[in-house]
């Protein structure tokens, strides 16, 4: 039986990355955004290599549909191995001026989403006692810019969140961590998305004991 990689928030960029990268190891992907017609590419994409990838819709702030789909999931291919969030509202706004309804819908999407999915899959990796749950984080958790305050707060929230569940759930097997990336993702950098995919893996395959709660990759100055 083939283990199940989940991505939530695919679309190009480090999602596609991360998908590749599990692929070519074996896994087979399923794909979830708001649009499924805007993953019809990466489908024939990752189908193309000959692996089995999947597309679900459902919105990250939606809970009711996130459950319906890890449901679907569930039943029609396998229970989630691997579960990667890679969502984030990209809204641009000072403190001052933040409307502070937006600043909770966001969080809806950047933080409690993510709980949401982890919670989706824990039941299933508890029985296993083995699987991973990895979440996309940010440079803004650790250094936060008036320019981009709801993101900031977004991000402080997701590394507190997979901090606090790699504390619980490392006794029973499964791997927690966030990928906190400080800097523009760009191909062709430091911060190129399969380099970054890379590092997902590498987080992935650590053995129980050696499990790593965070990876910080920067962005390498050209001086």
């Amino acid at each position: 039986m083939k283990k199940v990689c989940t991505i939530v928030g695919a679309g190009p960029g480090i999602s596609m990355a991360v998908a590749r990268r599990f692929a070519r190891e074996g896994y087979t992907i399923v794909l979830i955004a708001r649009r499924l017609e805007k993953l019809g590419r990466f489908l024939e994409e990752l189908q193309h290599e000959g692996n089995g990838a999947f597309a679900y819709s459902a919105d990250a702030a939606d809970f009711a549909a996130l459950k319906r789909v890890f449901r679907e999931i569930h039943h029609q291919i396998n229970p989630t191995d691997v579960l990667v969030y890679n969502v984030v509202v990209p809204r641009e706004s000072s403190p001052a001026s933040l409307d502070a309804e937006k600043l909770v819908q966001d969080f809806r999407v950047n933080v409690a989403g993510a709980l949401m999915a982890a919670q989706q899959v824990i039941p299933h990796m508890k029985s296993q006692r083995q699987g991973t749950i990895l979440f996309t984080g940010g440079g803004l958790a650790l250094e936060p810019h008036p320019k981009y305050a709801s993101i900031a707060v977004g991000k402080a929230g997701i590394r507190n969140l997979s901090f606090s569940l790699a504390a619980e759930l490392e006794p029973a097997g499964i791997h927690v961590a966030t990928v906190t990336i400080a800097g523009i993702v760009r191909p062709g950098t430091s911060l190129d998305p399969e380099r970054i995919a890379e590092e997902y893996w590498r987080l992935h395959v650590q053995p129980p004991g050696k499990f790593q709660r965070e990876s910080l990759m920067k962005e390498e100055s050209k001086n």
